[in-house]
């Protein structure tokens, strides 16, 4: 989702990560920093935007993000990812077992993934609607609150 708002800061996915402070926290695998930097060239061509632009909006998507080094997830976590992303998609392992090892939701349009995983009993996703929806309830009962 990261790479959806980077390339479309004013869409949806870019309003839920960008404007969701003190709202929801966002983890990600340090891993996600260095895919973000391998692809600039890609994100620019499919974009049109400078270097300088992505840089920017890559800032504004992940200023409230909280990246998290993968020495912290347990090994035993990293074998249950594995099991669910083998045959599936094994780039995402860090996804599953930062999922296991925080107890929190996936948050992912990758269709393949998602069907790979429920296939195999792994049902911890959020779509974006149920994030916005979730969002905008956590918003409305903060206003209420005051």
């Amino acid at each position: 989702m990261v790479f959806s708002g980077i390339l479309n800061t004013k869409g949806k996915i870019g309003d839920i990560l960008i404007n969701s402070s003190g709202l929801i926290d966002f983890i990600a695998p340090d891993f996600l920093r260095k895919e973000i930097h391998k692809h600039y060239n890609r994100l620019g061509t499919i974009s049109k935007l400078s270097v300088e632009q992505i840089v920017e909006s890559e800032f504004q998507i992940c200023k409230d993000m909280k990246f998290i080094s993968e020495e912290l997830i347990l090994e035993s976590n990293w074998r249950i990812a594995f099991d669910l992303v083998k045959n599936v998609d094994e780039n995402d392992i860090h996804y599953v077992a930062f999922s296991k090892q925080f107890q929190l939701k996936i948050w992912s349009g990758d269709k393949k993934l998602v069907r790979g995983l429920k296939k195999k009993g792994f049902e911890s996703f959020i779509t974006t609607d149920e994030l916005f929806i979730f969002r905008e309830d956590l918003k409305r009962r903060k206003q209420k609150g005051k």
